[in-house]
């Protein structure tokens, strides 16, 4: 993987865990959620006019991803809502690129050296050893299977639409303008779903423009680089990468939603670390 492509997935990383700790902040997590996804549409709208149309051959997958990214939107408030954001988010993160990579080689034809296999499977582990028990304060009971539970379903879904991006950038000729186009479709979607089982939303909305704006920027830019750099390496790789944004939650879990981390998550971070390096030299 290229040293650039490396470093612009990294920073999407670092801003894809920033949006995931202001919904986690937040009081009303399916709200906020919401409030993330319009605010990618509206960066998306103000840039559209100033793009190329992607081509046409990627517009089934803007549209299948689109819906799936509904499912995704309202899992994620799911999970975050019923368990720590330390338990869930490592679930979602860690498990989607062990998908992504299992099954891009029949999907897409892309075929892994070793050494991305080994860096893979240690950012992987890493993330996923992190939602251990001990980690810190988690749901207990049946509340935490549910958390679990809704943790692993949306990690198939985020491998689900991470292949059908993949491809769509590759098809799209312009990587950019397919990540704002699938941003603006996916948002009114979900804002329909939200309304009709929430009371006075656009008011709620209002309150939480912060969320709006920043949550909304970040996303945007997270997933255009995340797109981008699956045009430029493979797609199992630089989905495996994209999830180092685990340390930068577990970062802001720790500094702003006071979540105390352990010896054990610097085990991890070490490994997420070390994975990191062997994609970059596979």
């Amino acid at each position: 993987m290229p040293f650039d492509v490396m470093l612009l997935v990294l920073v999407g990383a670092a801003l894809h865990a920033g949006w995931n700790a202001l919904v986690k902040a937040g009081g009303d997590k399916l709200v906020d959620t919401v409030a993330v996804a319009i605010g990618s549409a509206l960066v998306a709208a103000v840039a559209l006019p100033f793009l190329p149309l992607p081509a046409r051959a990627s517009w089934p997958c803007i549209a299948a991803s689109a819906a799936i990214h509904l499912g995704y939107f309202v899992l994620v408030a799911a999970a975050y809502q019923a368990g720590e954001m330390s338990l869930a988010y490592p679930l979602m993160r860690g498990v989607a690129p062990l998908v992504v990579a299992a099954t891009s080689g029949g999907l897409l034809g892309e075929e892994l050296r070793p050494g991305g296999w080994v860096g893979i499977g240690l950012i992987c582990g890493g993330v996923l050893a992190l939602a251990l028990p001990g980690h810190g304060p988690a749901p207990a009971g049946a509340r935490r299977v549910r958390a679990v539970a809704l943790a692993l379903a949306n990690a198939v879904v985020i491998a689900a639409y991470t292949l059908v991006d993949g491809l769509g950038a590759r098809l799209s000729g312009d990587p950019v303008a397919y990540t704002f186009w699938l941003l603006l479709l996916a948002s009114p979607p979900l804002v329909l779903a939200v309304r009709a089982r929430r009371g006075g939303l656009a008011v709620k909305l209002i309150r939480r423009w912060r969320v709006v704006v920043i949550g909304g920027c970040c996303t945007a830019a997270s997933y255009t680089l995340a797109l981008w750099a699956m045009t430029q390496a493979p797609i199992a790789a630089v989905a495996a990468l994209r999830e180092t944004s685990i340390l930068f939650g577990v970062a802001l879990a720790a500094i702003v939603l006071r979540e105390r981390p352990g010896w054990r998550r610097q085990a991890a971070a070490t490994a997420i670390a070390c994975g990191a390096a062997a994609l970059r030299l596979a």
